[in-house]
């Protein structure tokens, strides 16, 4: 056999195993998930979160029981959980990052501005309102609204939370609320699927989705499920769950308050 020939053969068995080896990852005996045990109300380890009630709807339509890792969101979270092996499914991944393959997105939400109900702001539905300026102003730093806030001078207004916390022992969410009801913030913008189900029984406080702000970076994200590169047939699998099943995840976001906008955010979903 000439050399070229020996070399190819051999990379060809090593991607053969590389490939197999990778396959074997996912197990057929449970429907692991990779899961933030303390990022309510999306996740938590009691179950409550509404992305623990979308994977007990997938693990009852495969009949498999449904096995968690837990490891906080953050830096490394996608490497340590997912492609480790330790899991085959991420529920809740902004369609095209590219560490994960991405199902077909099964909701789409925006980010949104929270206020107090009686307030002066209440009215308030855009960035470049008037109203805001002057006004103490919540933000995650980093987030896509903390850059339409800047370009609309309010820069010097903004309070910054971190993105990536452990969020076992810290709520940057939950400050930025309680800031907005004690009077502390006016008003804080956040992503609706964190502050809309936590708002929405809430007496004092409401979420008001921005879906009129001009340029970029947008404020809206389709919502989809993320596994390996490498599991098309398991991507398949859940895109034909999800299909089947789009009814009874709508009802369970609907039932948490998670805010759904068309597909291009510009108009809440009937």
């Amino acid at each position: 056999m000439r050399p070229l020939a020996v070399l190819l053969a051999a990379a060809t068995l090593v991607a053969t195993a590389a490939g197999a080896q990778v396959a074997d990852l996912r197990s057929t005996s449970a429907l692991r998930v990779c899961s933030d045990p303390a990022a309510l109300p999306m996740s938590s380890q009691d179950g409550t979160g509404f992305e623990n009630r979308i994977a007990e709807l997938l693990a009852d339509r495969l009949g498999l029981p449904l096995r968690y890792f837990w490891f906080p969101q953050g830096m490394g979270f996608v490497r340590k959980t997912l492609l480790d092996g330790n899991c085959d499914l991420v529920i809740g991944y902004a369609q095209g990052d590219e560490l994960v393959q991405n199902t077909n997105h099964y909701y789409t939400s925006v980010y949104g501005i929270v206020t107090r109900r009686d307030g002066d702001l209440a009215s308030v539905d855009h960035l470049t309102d008037p109203a805001l300026r002057g006004r103490n102003l919540g933000v995650v730093a980093g987030t896509p609204p903390a850059t339409h806030m800047a370009r609309a001078g309010l820069a010097k207004d903004m309070r910054g939370w971190d993105l990536f916390v452990d969020r076992r022992v810290e709520n940057p969410v939950g400050d930025m609320l309680q800031g907005v009801r004690d009077g502390s913030l006016d008003a804080a913008v956040l992503w609706g699927p964190l502050a809309g189900p936590l708002v929405k029984d809430d007496p004092d406080l409401q979420f008001t989705p921005l879906l009129g702000e001009q340029g970029g970076p947008r404020l809206y994200y389709r919502i989809t499920m993320g596994v390996r590169q490498s599991d098309q047939e398991w991507k398949r699998q859940l895109n034909s769950l999800i299909r089947r099943n789009q009814d009874d995840i709508d009802a369970i976001l609907r039932e948490a308050g998670v805010p759904l906008v068309d597909d291009y955010g510009k108009a809440p979903r009937e």
